[in-house]
């Protein structure tokens, strides 16, 4: 299971990154303190330092693939 920050097919950019259980389980804490404090949230993903501003949109997705499922945590927000 991971974070992943797109999905959707690549674009130039587009950043992806793969994490632990331990790893993931930590981002998603430190992201619901955010939220439920209204502060911003600040990640690394594969290099690349992005915040979410307190006006992003959450989703959650459940796809089904050639027998395969996925769930994805989507956070969008227009800068």
């Amino acid at each position: 299971m991971g974070f992943i920050a797109y999905k959707k097919e690549k674009t130039r950019g587009d950043v992806e990154k793969k994490y632990t259980k331990t790893e993931f389980i930590k981002n998603l804490r430190r992201f619901a303190d955010a939220l439920e404090t209204g502060r911003t949230f600040s990640i690394q993903i594969a290099g690349e330092n992005i915040t979410v501003p307190q006006h992003a949109i959450i989703n959650i997705e459940h796809e089904r693939e050639k027998g395969a499922e996925e769930i994805e945590f989507q956070i969008k927000w227009e800068n």
